[in-house]
């Protein structure tokens, strides 16, 4: 099983920008999903960005795409999520997501796919 510990969250104004990271660390499947998800104060946790099929393509949540963008560095073990123009709707606990094996445009969005999960790292904006 492979450990997630997240990174980058803060406070911050309307319309900044953040860099959230992801080190990926144990026995890394050759073959493996990642996405991040976020949960706000009494709501459900929510897919907000992911790796489909075998690493090469991406999917992302309507409210974001177009602000948020979801990379990773292989020699660092580490994916990111970059976060431009955001919104007091953003705010909420991240959480990076991974699991052995490839996921689809559909199944990339699945919580219940995900069997490793990071401690979470809180972004609050404020208008």
């Amino acid at each position: 099983q492979v450990q997630l510990v997240e990174s980058g969250g803060e406070l911050v104004q309307t319309g900044g920008s953040l860099r959230l990271a992801c080190v990926v660390s144990g026995r890394i499947p050759s073959v493996m999903s990642i996405a991040w998800f976020r949960q706000a104060p009494d709501k459900e946790r929510e897919f907000v960005a992911g790796f489909t099929g075998f690493g090469s393509n991406t999917q992302y949540r309507d409210s974001v795409a177009g602000r948020f963008t979801i990379s990773r560095d292989n020699a660092k073990n580490t994916v990111y999520l970059q976060m431009n123009s955001l919104k007091p709707e953003d705010t909420a606990v991240y959480y990076c997501a991974a699991s052995p094996g490839y996921t689809t445009a559909k199944s990339v969005r699945d919580k219940r796919l995900y069997t490793s999960w990071g401690q979470g790292t809180r972004v609050t904006v404020s208008s």
